[in-house]
């Protein structure tokens, strides 16, 4: 029996000094996703730290980490092993913020966003009243109902879906532990936010497409002629790997930077600006720096993504968090119920009118859902396209706003509908071109 028990312990010893071999390099990015989530999950969105790890945190490597969370000092720590510690900590107003490994949590980021959060007496979507129990005769219930069923199995990962038809809200769906007051994490649905951001600039005049010489670092060499159009359309030429499997540009930005603005803006050129379309996280985040650059405070930057745009409209349950520098992670974090997600979708469709209210230019809406040579017809201006037949049976008219694990809100003008998802498990195996034709099918 003795040596049975020792062989068992010289095998699981054995096995954490593979995976501990294997993965190594990245802990520090491990640990430091599982703590930010976890902090994020926790004292943003009101979930248990359980649910965080039985579902968000479930997969691998991920699912390697252990956890310390201070519901008292609002934070919460990650080792795996009982290595590489990361420590992600939470500031009212700005979300959770992953911490250097040798800072505690002080008084960074001193400065939070002022918020004007009047309730709308209104039915939803245009207000904050009950909505409109609103029945069409061309739309099949049934028929919709069995399409929404379809993607809560449990296989399927859905948490929430929203669909709004004819600025009413048709249906919606929750799984089991989530409502309409749950608010989701958008990941790269951010990059929109960011989007419409430069949008309400632009609609006041303050800034331009063809604006070049946009930062000062790059006044004495070729990024000089990189427009703000080219940081939009993500064909600015500058060197960047968006690979989550390893360590990258992408994942060093989000789990090692204090100023995740510089990490593009310090780049090279590898393409002449407009030439070559390349995906990438930190041409968002450089978006969010210049933003910021367009305000003579930090008060001021902070106070317009909601003055500009997210209250405006009502989004009140969404939250913009920073990194330690205190901008806005505009390429992956911010937060909000299923619900005021399918507001932003409102907007887009309406062609960036808010109940009479021009919000973003139609040109905007126009210039952001033209194809970007070079994407196949897969992508405008941060926003994602159907031009080019990514779902084959669904409208080519259809743009969205989607983020990792199958986050999604989705505009089809021909149709009328806002179709918002939320999940786990993203596309093809969640098969999005099914999940979208079974709800345009129903209500044709």
């Amino acid at each position: 029996m003795k040596k049975i028990l020792s062989l068992i312990l010289v095998l699981v010893a054995l096995g954490i000094g593979v995976v501990v071999y294997i993965y190594y390099p990245r802990l520090n990015l491990i640990t430091g996703f599982a703590a930010k989530n976890m902090c994020s999950c926790v004292f943003e969105a009101d979930r248990s730290v359980k649910s965080v790890v039985l579902q968000d945190n479930n997969f691998d490597p991920v699912n390697y980490a252990e956890y310390e969370v201070n519901d008292k000092e609002a934070w919460a720590t990650a080792t795996v092993f009982g290595l590489k510690e990361r420590k992600a900590a939470y500031y009212p107003g700005l979300g959770c913020v992953l911490l250097p490994e040798d800072l505690d949590k002080t008084a960074f980021l001193e400065t939070r966003p002022n918020r004007i959060q009047s309730h709308i007496a209104k039915p939803y979507p245009y207000g904050h009243e009950k909505p409109h129990d609103t029945s069409f005769a061309e739309v099949k219930m049934p028929q919709l109902e069995k399409a929404l069923q379809n993607a809560f199995f449990e296989e399927q990962g859905t948490r929430a879906i929203v669909v709004l038809y004819k600025d009413h809200l048709l249906a919606e769906k929750y799984a089991e532990g989530f409502s309409e007051r749950t608010k989701f994490l958008g990941w790269s649905m951010t990059k929109s936010i960011t989007s419409a951001v430069l949008g309400v600039l632009e609609k006041q005049g303050r800034i331009a497409l063809d604006e070049r010489d946009l930062f000062l670092e790059w006044e004495k060499d070729q990024r000089s002629e990189i427009t703000l159009e080219n940081l939009l359309h993500m064909n600015s030429g500058l060197e960047w790997e968006e690979d989550y499997t390893k360590i990258s540009d992408v994942t060093q930005m989000l789990f090692l930077a204090q100023d995740m603005a510089r990490v593009q803006l310090e780049n090279p050129l590898v393409a002449q600006p407009g030439t070559l379309w390349n995906y990438s996280s930190g041409t968002t985040n450089l978006l969010s720096g210049y933003i910021r650059d367009r305000f003579s405070s930090q008060q001021e930057y902070l106070d317009f993504w909601y003055s500009g745009l997210i209250d405006r409209i009502g989004m009140h349950s969404m939250t913009l968090e920073a990194d330690l520098s205190g901008n806005y992670v505009g390429s992956s974090y911010s937060w909000a119920t299923a619900r005021d997600w399918a507001k932003f979708g409102l907007l887009y469709l309406r062609k960036g009118n808010w109940n009479g209210e021009q919000i973003l230019s139609e040109a905007w809406i126009a210039h952001t859902i033209e194809p970007v040579e070079g994407s196949s017809g897969h992508y405008g201006a941060h926003f994602w396209l159907n031009a080019g037949g990514s779902y084959p049976d669904v409208p080519r008219d259809l743009f969205s706003a989607n983020g990792f694990q199958g986050q999604h809100v989705f505009v089809i003008p021909s149709k009328d509908l806002v179709v918002v998802r939320f999940g786990l498990i993203e596309h093809p195996e969640f098969d999005l071109n099914i999940f979208l034709r079974e709800i345009v099918a129903a209500v044709e």
